[in-house]
Formats: C-alpha cells, sequence, structure tokens
C-alpha cells in the first residue's frame, strides 16, 4: 500500500529508485512489491520501459468504493436534481482532516480535465466545502486543523490568516452555508453545505461552483443556497 501512495500528487512515472526513496524501503524491496502488483494489474510498466504507473487494477478499487458508499449512493439522485436545478458544476466531497476529497463530480461546461476527476483534493482550510465543514465541529477541533495546515496560498484572494478564515466559519455558522470567492481557482464562486452523519458530526460537503463572469457573489448566494440546502435535506431523510 506504501508502494501505491507513493504515487499520490506525482507529475510522472516513477521509477524502481523513485518509489524506494519516497517508501523508504530499499531499491530490491520495491523491485519485489513492484513486480506483484504489475502481476496483479495495480501498476504497468511505460512504453519507454523507464518507470511505473497505476493501472487499471486501480479503477476497480475506486469503483467498488463508490458503488458501495451508502453515503454516495444517497446522495447520488439529490446531486442528479441538484445539477439539473442549477447547470453549474455540484460536487460531493469527504471530509478527511486537512483536505476534502471528491467523490462525485457533475461538471458544467468550463472545467478544465484536472477539475473534473474524482479523487481529486484541496485544501480544508480554503474552500467552501472545508469552511462549511468547520462550521460544525468544535472550536477547539477548528483549531487543530488550522494550526497544523499548509497554508500555500492557490490564488492570490487564498486566506491564509486563521482569523479572517474563523470569520467565514463563523458566518457558515450562522447563515447554514459557506461562500468562497477565488479561493482556489481565480474566476470562480463557490458556495458549500455540509453533510452530517449519523452521529451528527460533518462527514462530507455539497458544493455549487459558478463562474464570477455570470455571476455576482450575493446573487449567487440567493440562488444556490436554497437549493444546496434542499439537497442536503433529502439526503438526510433517506
Amino acid at each position: 500500500m506504501q508502494v501505491m501512495s507513493a504515487f499520490q500528487g506525482v507529475e510522472r512515472p516513477l521509477s524502481l529508485s523513485d518509489i524506494a526513496a519516497r517508501t523508504s524501503i530499499t531499491r530490491s524491496a520495491a523491485q519485489r512489491i513492484v513486480h506483484t502488483l504489475r502481476k496483479m494489474g495495480y501498476l504497468r510498466l511505460t512504453e519507454d520501459g523507464r518507470g511505473f504507473l497505476p493501472d487499471l487494477a486501480v479503477l476497480d478499487l475506486t469503483y467498488d468504493y463508490l458503488r458501495l458508499n451508502p453515503l454516495l449512493r444517497r446522495a447520488s439522485p439529490a446531486l442528479l436534481e441538484l445539477r439539473r436545478n442549477v447547470r453549474e458544476r455540484v460536487d460531493l466531497s469527504i471530509f478527511d482532516g486537512q483536505r476534502m476529497v471528491y467523490a462525485a463530480r457533475m461538471q458544467s461546461k468550463r472545467e478544465m480535465f484536472f477539475a473534473t476527476l474524482v479523487g481529486n483534493t484541496v485544501p480544508t482550510f480554503c474552500t467552501s466545502g472545508g469552511w462549511a465543514v468547520m462550521a460544525h465541529l468544535p472550536d477547539d477541533e477548528v483549531d487543530a486543523l488550522l494550526r497544523d495546515a499548509d497554508m500555500t496560498p492557490l490564488t492570490p484572494r487564498t486566506l491564509t490568516d486563521p482569523a479572517a478564515i474563523r470569520d467565514q466559519i463563523a458566518l457558515a455558522r450562522e447563515n447554514g452555508h459557506a461562500l468562497a470567492v477565488e479561493q482556489i481557482l481565480m474566476g470562480e464562486v463557490a458556495l458549500a453545505g455540509a453533510i452530517p452523519g449519523s452521529d451528527g458530526r460533518p462527514v462530507a460537503a455539497i458544493h455549487v461552483a459558478g463562474s464570477l463572469s455570470e455571476w455576482q457573489p450575493e446573487d449567487f448566494r440567493r440562488r444556490i443556497a436554497p437549493v444546496v440546502a434542499e439537497a442536503i435535506r433529502s439526503i438526510r431523510l433517506l
């Protein structure tokens, strides 16, 4: 599993030496494990023979995760209806500490390739989904998340001041949703609401993203917030 995790975030194939270095194992151990993973269909050799990439069996696991996840099964009809209603990008992301992991994505016509992929992640500290989730957490947990976050800005407008982020979380608690403007992509406005689990703790978020060339932020809030709230209510009732 460490060998497979070595591919997280890389931009190119990995050699055996790369894999050994990223997993802190010997090159001979990396060679044995890579051989097994190739036999099982989880890794493949590149055409030039210089490195390795994940192979199709990884998608089999992804499919099984999505197929068997009870939240995604419940949420799918609500997400489809929300996408038909708003005609903008609709996402569901899973809360995983310092990151929000996209588990369902329904695209608008404007999206770039990387933004369409299930499994893409964004930081919790600077996203509408992250702010919505943190609004449902106790203050001490929020403080810990912000203290440990890698607050590298993604755009010139990304909030990195903990006090400013806490202000956004407070607004999300008051409004029942979070609105983020150009936090992870320039020209984008996004609104999110948190999905609570059976124990009341937030487990995920639904967010809708639009273009600032078509929306003023407050107009976007007035249009999108009620339908996001309705989608979350319908998921909780199922």
